[in-house]
């Protein structure tokens, strides 16, 4: 049997797929080498797959080499089995244990593939033998089928011949199909013999392994014990460590405890006495405070009154205006319309009139402008006209009472009271002189006015005084009068008055500041006086005897910089200003700088006093009209002294720098290429255009040590300038070409010296001259070399002509924006060994911008081989002949071979002895040359790596090995790295440390469905080359993630985030020439339809996705809520609670050991103290009564904690430790990758149990970042549950739940609440505001469902950190009953008057919830006496009867009795109601209302309570009614027996019986009646036991169509009789005459009673 056979069983059976059977050559070698071989190089694994331990790793590689490698031979195995016996005395080490794990494993699996083969070879002969069996039964079945076809032939019966042969027919083909399948079953069956001897002869090959297997596992087994006894007993000793160390920490506990106690009576006792001294002044303080308060609040009422009349006084105002408002808004648009009609009537006329409408409005309303204009101009002519006449006129009235002023001096001067008037002003200039001079006066007098004289004049000249009092008084009134009024008049043109000045300018001795009377050295001092004044008095400020010094404000900020404005927008900034003195202080605005004050704008309300410490605001608002810098500042004034805030405005401009003035390309190997970047930054708001360009003096700057390269020159990409472009440069350029090209290569440096100077650097020469100093010296030595140079090699070419080494990239001149950065690329090309110097400069369009410069230097090396031969020489050759040589390339490593027996290749040493011979000497100088060489290798491992299968959506990591083989610390990089591929840490590039080994992760993340195969370079720093071959295979998914990675705000315990995603399907077409197409690899396109998905969302987890299965149209996509929600597990709780319990019976047992010790000590010195005669102090009986009324006082020793599991989630062990562990937590982070896998088809067409095509390959991964923090606000009502279960309530009803919230955070929380549905049935009844750390606040929660169904709302309370959301639910049940009485009446039936008669009727419960119910009877309403006043029913003919309550007993008590009246009815449950009907009198029409009220709102049921009572025993029922049911208001008395009896009989009471026959097109319905006899059970009358009853007048009744039956008969108490009556019309009827006949019914029973009955019959025609 071949092998691919054999794979295809053993894969259908779920076995490995190793090769058991292989060709029978190489069966033994095979084999055995699957046992042996283990070892394999580890493959790459994707990101999120965390790295196990190196022993599981091992295991796997392990595992992997078994089941891939078979090529060893048959005394590896012997080798391997020797090697295990001889180390069964020794511990096995890793590798033996895998083997054995591989063996057993391996060993398995041949075993299950026996058994399955030999089960297959079971069921193949079970086959067989019954297809042979069943061949038997189709022989003997034909042979009888050919005897019954040769007897119906010679029976002559044809058609059961046909049917034989038929059958016949069938039987053969039957027969032939079974020994087909018979002869493959046995093929079949030799084949699985075949394929179980060779199984079996595999078994036997493995006998002897099998045995050792089974020893190397008892040894195993074995010191698998003996590593657990060791593990057991280091445990013990750590256990012992840590009971020691907890007895330790008991007896520390203690000892804290007893000092606890000692502070703890210490602070009572001190505690005591300070309230015994403090009650001595309590009550003092009380009652001034008790007055402060009374005071307060007559204050507040004061000033509550004040606001009300204020508030009424604003309402009155505002009515009033508004009216006024709403009186000019009516004018104007009366004025409007009006206006609106006229132009309407101009329009119509102009039109009538043929002109042009526009034209003419337009005229019109210029023409009425105008008017309006002139009329405007003229009443400002005359207004101002009045003005200047009143104010000259003013001005002339103040002239004269100048002169009167003047005039009253005079007399007083005349008067002789000269010396009275001078010694009162000297005193008044004195105490201004020491006012102004007093530190602390505050008032600053604005302007002078004249000193009052009331408390300055002498007692001895009051005449003089009195008159000159009231003359300056009236002087001061009149100054204060006009300086009230304006004294200046305002012209027509307001041009010529702009500046502030009197119209009248008074004479200079008039207006002379000075006092009536005084001489020049009083003016003099009256001026310095009043001078001081004006400018502002400056005191000194001190406090405490400390001066202050400084400035008396601080600014925030310190500047005011309005930076990078643009001409014609506004500006503005906010500064506070800060008392920074010692006191208080005021502040007033100076000024801004002259300069400033077209641009800038200050608003400052001035504070007034401000306190130390205190701020105030100041608007600078800033208005551009130049685009200049500005500067200046802003002054103020203080009280002690001035001071200035900078301002400083700056425009938009370029600030440009380079991140580098040097590149140092290093060392690098000629014919490589190298690139750079120098990053130019403009910090500015202002842009720019930029050049790069080679620096004017470049050209002497390249020097090098190689003589091939002496005269070599670094020219920029650019070279090559055009005689045009030269032509078009500037002068100073076009000078530099010109000079190259005339002067001689050696003299170029010195012209290029001179000339690359800008004319903006000339005059900074002196700071810059050691420079270029130092740069004239390097060219001269430069130059010296060069003619040096030139003299050894005249043929050198042109510099010109040169190689170009340092270039630069594709961008060298550009935009450079505001606030951005630009990268310049610098490549550099090394071709001949050197040195190489460049310098380059950044020039800008800016003038402002100067010119940025920077320099680049690199080395170039030869390349690191070397070839002995040179030159080939292959003489002379000969045409079509083949020539060969052979080229010996040798690299530095050859060190070995070149230096022979001075290298040591085991130490790695070169020691090279050296001899220096000098002349005329004869013994020379000898030295040693040592050195170590070590090599330069870095190996990589593994050297190939696998990613495997990685969709587009992800990336992939693996890790690999570089290990630096030499002794030196070597730079490596890896470089030319693709696009999907990402090496880290750095990026793939560091230093190693001699001989160290440093993992990489290779992050590798296809763009696209395809196989990758590529290499990865390392590169180390003496640029030799390590090459990593990766291959990996990209998978497009059929569906992808709109987010792969969510990132959860931080979200507390037992709140909700959430975040939106969509999962979309983007393949809607097959093409894959438009558009990346989903595949895997280059496999086939997945087919454009519905794709399904399904989150596999761990379980146990705080994650939450909905939908977490569907299907996803194409073209379409899917909505993905993910909800985070942290919660402690109930796992975590029981634990802490058990430990709670623990630490409670630990510290009561210490309490108790601790009070017990104490009560005894406190007992000796009570003993003591009775002994020595002093009284126990009262904290000695104290102790004792705490420890007696303690709860834990009794507690046993004997704690035994119970289990987690035993922990109830409704204890209070359980709530404690939730709470405790809430308010404990610290915060936790979570992260978890969620799979997604994707199938084609949709999954609700899926049938049964079929699953979806699905492939491993396309799985999606949702990467989530969930932290956890502790709440600031939680529940501690209900078990901390955030769930309110109003549970089932009635429709209709409200229920008030109450529930506590507790902030547990430190610090105080405003809360705020969502809003629930206005329309809902919850309702948030008091909210809380705020709530203080620990506090514990209320909310009140109404339920009030308004339908029957399920509610649930959810109500956030908010707080600055968290949201705390509580879930509400309730269920509103409608409150339904069944009653038993069918229909809305209950009958009680007839009743003899005055007594009574039952009934019982059952209502059942048929909703949820428990109902309270309560009966009530319409005669026993509140408003039945209301009812009452109205019509009746039949007066006011309504459509139907609304009175339900009939005739009522005389004696005022209910007719009607119910019982129970109120009660509740429980869920499924019934109540039996009993009826009682009690009339005392005698009639027909008694009635009444019976109401079921639910929960005393609702009606439930309403029943008609009905019954009739009469004197006698018998009555008639049926007929139409002719009364009303209606009783009189009049209470006529019973009539007694004996008159009944004495009387003559009654007359015939009425009875009206109405027939209708219906007549129809053939035929009639006969109309039909009945009469109802009955006899009413009772125990009186027990003479009479029955009623007789006969009608008379039968055969006229008979003879008009009427057909009675019965006749007469009797009725039995308790038993009603009908009496059918029907009627046809008879031959002679007519129809226009209803048909009337009478009879009479007689009553016979305890007395006689006769009803005349009148018949009524009419045709109806339908």
């Amino acid at each position: 049997m071949e092998d691919t056979e054999f794979f295809d069983i053993c894969e259908k059976e779920q076995t490995a797929a190793t090769p058991f059977l292989e060709q029978e050559k190489d069966d033994d070698d095979s084999v055995t080498d699957q046992f042996w071989n283990v070892a394999n190089e580890p493959k790459g694994h994707k990101i999120g797959e965390e790295s196990e331990e190196d022993d599981k790793i091992k295991s796997k590689d392990a595992s992997e080499g078994v089941g891939e490698d078979f090529d060893s031979s048959g005394e590896s195995q012997e080798c391997h089995v020797n090697s295990g016996n001889n180390n069964n005395n020794k511990t096995m080490k890793y590798a033996d244990r895998v083997r054995i794990l591989n063996l057993r494993r391996n060993l398995n699996q041949l075993d299950n593939i026996a058994k399955e083969k030999a089960l297959t070879i079971a069921k193949a002969r079970e086959e067989l033998s019954a297809c042979q069996l069943r061949i038997e039964m189709l022989t003997k079945e034909r042979e009888c089928t050919e005897t019954k076809i040769e007897e119906e032939k010679e029976a002559g019966n044809t058609a059961a011949v046909f049917r034989l042969q038929a059958m016949h027919r069938r039987l053969c083909a039957e027969l032939g199909n079974e020994k087909d399948l018979e002869s493959k079953i046995a093929l079949m069956l030799k084949e699985n013999m075949y394929e179980m001897w060779q199984i079996e002869i595999e078994q036997g090959k493995f006998g002897s392994l099998r045995e050792q297997l089974e020893q190397d596992e008892e040894e195993l087994e074995r010191q698998c014990k003996e590593r657990a006894e060791q593990r057991i007993q280091k445990e013990k000793t750590v256990a012992q460590l840590a009971e020691r160390k907890q007895q330790v920490g008991k007896k520390k506990e203690t000892e804290a405890w007893e000092a606890y106690e000692r502070r703890h009576q210490k602070v009572v006792d001190d505690a005591h006495r300070n309230h015994e001294k403090a009650a001595q002044f309590l009550k003092k303080s009380m009652s001034r405070i008790h007055q402060k308060e009374a005071k307060e609040e007559l204050k507040t009422q004061e000033h509550m009154e004040k606001r009300m009349q204020a508030v009424l006084s604003l309402k009155n105002n505002i009515t009033s205006n508004r009216e006024t408002l709403r009186t000019l808004q009516l004018r104007d648009k009366a004025k409007a319309l009006e206006a609106k009609k006229q132009e309407m009537k101009m329009r119509g006329n102009i039109l009538a009139e043929g002109g042009d409408v526009t034209k003419e409005i337009f005229l019109h309303k210029q023409r009425v402008e105008l008017e309006r204009h002139k009329q405007e101009f003229t009443e400002q002519q005359k207004s101002r006209k009045t003005e200047i006449v009143a104010r000259i006129l003013q001005e002339e009235a103040y002239v004269e009472k100048q002169k009167k002023h003047q005039a009253w001096a005079e007399a007083l001067r005349s008067q002789g009271k000269l010396q009275d008037s001078l010694r009162w002003r000297i005193k008044t200039w004195q105490y201004i002189e020491n006012a102004c001079e007093d530190p602390a006066a505050t008032v600053l007098q604005k302007s002078w006015r004249t000193p009052s004289t009331f408390s300055l004049v002498d007692n001895k000249s009051s005449s003089v005084v009195d008159f000159s009092e009231k003359a300056l008084k009236d002087t001061i009134h009149e100054n204060d009068d006009e300086e009230a009024s304006q004294t200046l008049a305002e012209p027509e043109f307001t041009g010529l008055w702009s500046q502030e000045c009197n119209l009248y300018k008074m004479p200079k001795d008039e207006t002379d500041p000075k006092p009536l009377g005084a001489s020049k050295m009083e003016r003099k001092i009256f001026t310095e006086n009043l001078e001081k004044l004006r400018s502002g008095i400056i005191r000194k400020q001190v406090v405490s005897g400390r001066e202050f010094k400084g400035c008396p404000f601080y600014s925030k900020p310190s500047l005011i910089h309005f930076k990078d404005f643009d001409v014609g927008k506004t500006y503005k900034k906010k500064i506070i200003l800060i008392n920074a003195s010692y006191s208080v202080n005021f502040c007033k605005l100076v000024g801004v700088s002259e300069h400033l004050k077209d641009f800038i704008n200050i608003h400052f309300d001035p504070p007034g006093q401000m306190s130390a410490g205190m701020s105030c605001e100041v608007v600078v608002t800033f208005k551009p009209m130049i685009n200049e810098v500005l500067e200046g500042k802003v002054t103020f004034l203080a009280q002690n002294g001035s001071f200035s805030i900078p301002l400083k405005c700056t425009t938009k401009r370029c600030v440009l720098a380079l991140d580098k003035e040097l590149i140092d390309f290093g060392t690098h190997v000629v014919g490589e290429t190298i690139s750079r970047m120098i990053i130019l930054t403009n910090r500015g708001a202002l842009g720019t255009r930029f050049k790069l360009q080679t620096s004017a003096g470049d050209n002497g700057t390249c020097t090098t040590t190689a003589k091939s390269s002496l005269e070599r020159m670094v020219s920029p990409a650019l070279d090559g300038i055009t005689s045009e472009e030269k032509a078009s440069s500037s002068p100073v350029e076009s000078s530099i070409y010109e000079n190259k090209e005339q002067v001689s290569p050696v003299h170029t440096e010195e012209v290029t010296l001179h000339i690359s100077l800008p004319e903006s650097q000339k005059t900074e020469s002196n700071l810059g001259s050691s420079h270029i100093e130092q740069f004239s010296q390097d060219a001269l030595i430069t130059e010296a070399d060069l003619e040096a140079e030139n003299a050894q090699s005249p043929a050198e070419p042109p510099p010109e002509e040169e190689l170009i080494e340092i270039t630069l990239g594709k961008v060298t001149e550009g935009e450079i924006g505001p606030f951005s950065s630009i990268e310049l690329q610098i490549i550099f090309t090394p071709c001949v060994p050197g040195d190489v110097r460049a310098e380059f400069e950044i020039t800008f369009d800016n003038p402002n911008c100067k010119p940025l410069h920077f320099c680049v230097i690199g080395v170039s090396v030869d390349v690191p081989v070397w070839v002995p031969n040179p030159n080939v020489d292959l003489k002379i050759c000969m045409y079509d002949r083949l020539y060969q040589d052979c080229i010996i390339i040798r690299s530095r490593h050859s060190l070995p071979e070149d230096a022979g027996k001075y290298f040591d290749t085991e130490t790695r040493v070169l020691e090279v002895p050296m001899t220096i011979k000098i002349a005329d000497k004869t013994k020379p100088v000898e030295f040693i040359v040592h050195a170590i060489v070590t090599t330069s290798d870095l190996e990589i491992s593994p050297a190939e790596v696998n990613f495997g299968y990685c969709t587009i959506y992800e990336a992939v990591q693996t890790t690999i090995t570089l290990t630096n083989k030499s002794i030196l610390p070597q730079e490596f990089g890896f470089v030319g790295l693709p696009e999907f591929v990402e090496i880290q840490p750095s990026d793939g590039f560091g230093t190693l440390l001699p001989l160290e080994r440093l993992n990489l992760d290779i992050i590798f993340k296809a763009n696209k469905a395809k196989e990758y195969s590529f290499e990865l370079t390392c590169k180390s720093e003496i640029n030799r080359q390590f090459k990593l071959s990766c291959k990996a295979v990209g998978v497009h998914p059929p569906l992808e993630l709109s987010h792969s990675l969510v990132k959860f705000a931080a979200t507390a315990l037992n709140d909700v985030s959430t975040a939106t995603l969509y999962v979309i399907n983007a393949h809607v077409s097959l093409n894959r020439f438009t558009h990346a197409v989903p595949r895997i690899g280059k496999g086939e396109i997945a087919p454009v339809g519905p794709t399904s998905f399904e989150f596999l969302v761990p379980e146990d987890s705080p994650v939450t996705i909905m939908p977490s299965v569907g299907t996803v149209l194409p073209g379409k996509k899917c909505l993905i809520q993910v909800y985070f929600r942290p919660v402690l597990s109930e796992q975590l709780i029981r634990e802490e609670a058990v430990q709670m319990l623990c630490r409670a019976d630990a510290q009561r047992m210490m309490l108790k050991k601790i009070r017990e010790s104490e009560m005894q000590k406190r007992k000796d010195e009570t003993v003591a103290g009775k002994k020595d005669g002093k009284k126990p102090s009262f904290a000695a009986f104290r102790q004792p009564l705490r420890v007696r009324n303690s709860k834990y006082a009794a507690a046993s020793s004997g704690f035994e904690p119970p289990k987690p599991e035993e922990i109830k989630t409704n204890s209070e062990e359980y709530i404690a430790a939730q709470y405790s562990l809430i308010r404990n937590f610290t915060g936790k982070f979570e992260r978890y990758i969620i799979p997604c896998f994707v199938a084609s088809g949709d999954i609700d067409e899926k049938r049964g149990s079929e699953n979806l095509k699905y492939s491993p390959y396309n799985t999606l991964y949702l990467e989530l970042h969930c932290p956890a923090v502790a709440p600031s606000v939680v529940v501690t009502s209900n078990n901390g549950k955030n769930i309110i279960n109003f549970g089932e309530v009635a429709v209709g009803h409200r229920i008030i739940e109450r529930v506590t919230i507790q902030n547990i955070s430190q610090e105080q929380l405003a809360l705020g609440f969502s809003i629930l549905n206005p329309n809902g049935p919850f309702l948030l009844i008091s909210p809380v505001g705020t709530l203080e750390p620990g506090e514990n606040q209320f909310l009140f929660i109404s339920f009030c469902p308004n339908e029957s169904k399920l509610f649930f709302e959810t109500l956030d309370i908010r707080s600055i950190k968290a949201t705390l959301t509580l879930s509400i639910t309730g269920h509103g049940v409608a409150p339904s009953i069944a009653c038993s009485v069918e229909g809305e009446v209950l009958d009680m039936g007839y009743v003899i008057a005055k007594e009574k008669v039952t009934s019982t009727f059952k209502i059942q419960n048929t909703s949820t919830l428990p109902l309270r119910y309560s009966i009530k009877l319409e005669s026993l309403s509140q408003t039945r006496d209301k009812e009452q006043q109205r019509l009746p029913f039949f007066i006011t003919s309504p459509p139907g009867r609304t009175d339900f309550v009939g005739t009522q007993n005389y004696s005022g008590l209910s007719v009607f009795n119910i019982f129970p009246v109120e009660g509740g009815i429980e869920p499924r449950k019934s109540q039996d109601f009993t009826v009682t009907f009690s009339p005392d009198h005698e009639s027909l029409y008694y009635s009444d209302c019976l109401k079921v009220v639910l929960f005393g709102k609702e009606i439930a049921r309403v029943i008609w309570l009905k019954g009739a009572a009469r004197n006698h025993m018998m009555f008639v029922e049926g007929g139409d009614p002719l009364d009303v049911p209606v009783e009189s208001l009049a209470i006529t008395s019973p009539m007694s027996e004996e008159a009944a009896k004495g009387e003559l009989e009654e007359p015939a009471k009425p009875l009206l019986l109405s027939l209708e026959y219906i007549q129809a097109e053939s035929s009639g319905t006969p109309a039909v009646r009945e009469l109802k006899i009955g006899a009413i059970r009772t125990a009186q009358f027990a003479s009479k036991k029955n009623v007789e009853f006969s009608l008379d007048n039968l055969p006229l009744l008979q003879q008009k169509g009427f057909t009675i039956e019965p006749v007469k008969g009797t009725v039995d108490r308790g038993q009603i009789k009908c009496i059918s009556v029907s009627w046809v019309p008879p031959a002679d009827f007519d129809p226009d005459h209803p048909l009337m006949v009478a009879a009479v019914l007689t009553l016979k029973g305890d007395i006689k009673e006769s009803y005349k009955v009148l018949f009524t019959a009419r045709v109806v025609c339908t």
